[in-house]
């Protein structure tokens, strides 16, 4: 199997903000530990969200700025047009894992904290797999 560095680099990218997400989110998580399952579940689902995104697309855009410097107006269109869709799979199965089995984890009343943790964490590795493979499958990289 042969390594490509760009689906590497975004796949480190993901790792990072994961890290940075998911430890605020475990921190929104407990602090909001007081408020109805769903009320904590949607809540911290919105603040990893923000925190996510706001990372990725700075770091996307300091991987890519060279790159994209130097290619051809069209293929930029159609590679952005295959990332953006791949992330919205990915973003689908994300939702699809991670709300219930945070909303479950607090319902049985794992600690705020524990349970976003655990459910950010299968529902990352899930987001990444649906990710690479579509963006393997579209031939993005």
């Amino acid at each position: 199997m042969k390594l490509n560095p760009q689906l590497l680099q975004i796949n480190r990218n993901f790792l990072i903000c994961f890290v940075i997400s998911a430890s605020l989110s475990a921190v929104s998580a407990q602090l909001l530990g007081d408020y109805e399952n769903y009320f904590n579940t949607t809540v911290t689902i919105v603040i990893g969200y923000i925190v996510y995104f706001t990372i990725f697309s700075g770091l996307f855009y300091l991987d890519n700025k060279e790159r994209y410097k130097s290619m051809k107006s069209k293929l930029i269109r159609k590679e952005l047009l295959s990332l953006i869709s791949s992330f919205g799979l990915g973003e689908i199965v994300y939702l699809i894992i991670r709300w219930p089995t945070l909303y479950y984890f607090l319902e049985i009343e794992i600690e705020p904290y524990l349970a976003s943790l655990t459910s950010e964490i299968i529902a990352t590795v899930c987001y990444m797999i649906s990710v690479t493979i579509f963006l393997r499958k579209t031939k993005t990289f």
